[in-house]
């Protein structure tokens, strides 16, 4: 996904797994990614894990830190995965992207016109910078 430091693709689709970032974000989420996109506190971005560089995680940017560094947060308080309580600060070069669009994918069973509906309706989704979820996790 990145050469030379670079980003070779504008946007991507990614996909969600596992459940550190409920209930903003499904184990299945298609994320719609922007490389090179500026950070701010609350968006959800796409980062190299510190410790396992080759491990790309969905986290949310809670607060810059001194040196452009960056203390990410998942929005499931309940789910023990790794985030900065764990690792720190993560250096703002490992940060890759920001998150424009959440979509879910249709279930199988969504058969009815009802149903199909209801998929419809929810799941598309911008994802934009969510300052209160920032202010609520940087207190936890």
């Amino acid at each position: 996904m990145v050469e030379n430091g670079r980003p070779r693709k504008r946007f991507e689709v990614v996909e969600v797994t596992g459940a550190s970032m409920v209930p903003t974000l499904l184990n299945g989420d298609r994320l719609l990614v922007r490389y090179g996109a500026a950070v701010r506190p609350g968006d959800v971005v796409v980062l190299r894990h510190p410790f396992q560089q080759d491990l790309l995680v969905v986290k949310r940017a809670v607060e810059r830190r001194p040196g452009g560094s960056w203390w990410v947060l998942g929005d499931n308080p309940y789910n023990e995965t790794g985030d900065s309580t764990v690792y720190g600060p993560v250096p703002g070069e490992l940060v890759l992207a920001t998150a424009v669009l959440r979509f879910r994918p249709r279930e199988e069973d969504q058969r009815s016109l009802r149903a199909r509906l209801s998929w419809a309706v929810s799941a598309l989704r911008p994802l934009l910078a969510d300052s209160s979820a920032s202010s609520r996790l940087r207190a936890r």
